[in-house]
């Protein structure tokens, strides 16, 4: 995108075509959101700290907006305004065959890479057991899918230059070339568009697909020491990972059936036959029943625990005791 945004700019200056401008914008565009990606992605993989316990993963969705925001300022904005300005105040038309010849490199390096998006994200809908489409509009993987989108629109805009510059060349108007120069811009601000909702979404807090809410919820009802489980969460926090969090109805009987497994009755019988006074009473319930909350936290922990190791993305488990 570097490398076609300084030969566009070159062949922008040689024939001052509209189309090659606005195109020049885009490909500047798309270099500054990847620089602005790549450090998302970057940030992304951060450890948690103390002022920030979930960790970084939502940076990728930060980047992506803020991309989505550069093409539409940028790509869009200054595309539509030089193409209105060449309607309002028209040029003399140059010769143009540097810049189909440079507008012909760029379809194939865009094209490209547009061919390695599409199977990246293949790949991560395969995975997620997504549709492509599906993959896609959830934004599940945000800095993929702002380079499709941006390659996608490339392609698309490439297209349009050549046609648009086409017909200036064959009827020596520079309404075409000015009108492509808008149609560009229009382009890249319904991409912007799709961008900025999709990732503001995600940064709100989206939840995870259903099912696999009721995947987890199913195993956790089907735990011995569970009644029911209420006001279940599985919010996405990017890069692939979930935070979970339900309020739980243990069985306290089989909670303390458990935990007298775990005793000597004989030796727990002749303790209470000992008790004689009110403080006896008072320190023997005050002694089982610490212990017994001690089991309950051990009991979450099994449960989370086993979570976790049934499915890896769930890293943040918050189970609330009714």
């Amino acid at each position: 995108n570097g490398i076609n945004f300084i030969m566009k700019m070159g062949a922008w200056a040689l024939t001052g075509s509209h189309c090659l401008f606005a195109e020049a914008l885009h490909s500047f565009a798309d270099f500054t959101n990847q620089c602005i990606l790549a450090y998302g992605i970057h940030k992304s993989k951060q450890p948690s700290d103390v002022e920030h316990p979930y960790g970084y993963t939502t940076m990728r969705y930060v980047s992506s907006l803020i991309s989505g925001a550069m093409i539409f300022c940028v790509g869009a904005g200054l595309s539509v305004q030089h193409g209105i300005s060449g309607l309002m105040h028209p040029s003399e038309v140059l010769p143009l065959y540097w810049a189909f010849f440079i507008l012909g490199g760029s379809l194939i390096t865009e094209g490209g890479t547009l061919i390695m998006a599409i199977d990246a994200i293949r790949k991560g809908a395969k995975e997620e057991n997504m549709t492509f489409m599906n993959y896609v509009l959830r934004g599940s993987d945000p800095s993929v899918n702002v380079v499709l989108l941006e390659d996608m629109a490339a392609v698309m805009g490439v297209g349009i230059a050549i046609g648009c510059m086409g017909l200036t060349s064959y009827t020596g108007s520079h309404i075409p070339d000015a009108l492509g120069s808008c149609i560009i811009g229009s382009l890249l601000a319904g991409v912007s568009g799709f961008i900025v909702f999709t990732n503001s979404t995600a940064l709100v807090g989206r939840s995870i697909p259903q099912q696999d809410i009721q995947i987890i919820n199913n195993e956790i009802e089907s735990d011995v020491m569970i009644r029911a489980i209420h006001d279940v969460k599985g919010i996405d926090m990017g890069s692939g990972y979930v935070r979970f969090k339900a309020e739980v109805d243990f069985d306290g009987r089989e909670l303390t059936r458990r935990y007298l497994l775990k005793q000597d009755l004989d030796a727990l019988l002749v303790e209470m036959r000992g008790l004689e006074t009110p403080e006896d009473v008072e320190d023997f319930i005050l002694k089982h029943g610490e212990s017994i909350v001690d089991s309950l936290g051990a009991e979450v922990d099994r449960i989370e625990n086993s979570l976790k190791k049934k499915h890896p993305e769930v890293r943040h488990i918050d189970l609330e005791i009714l």
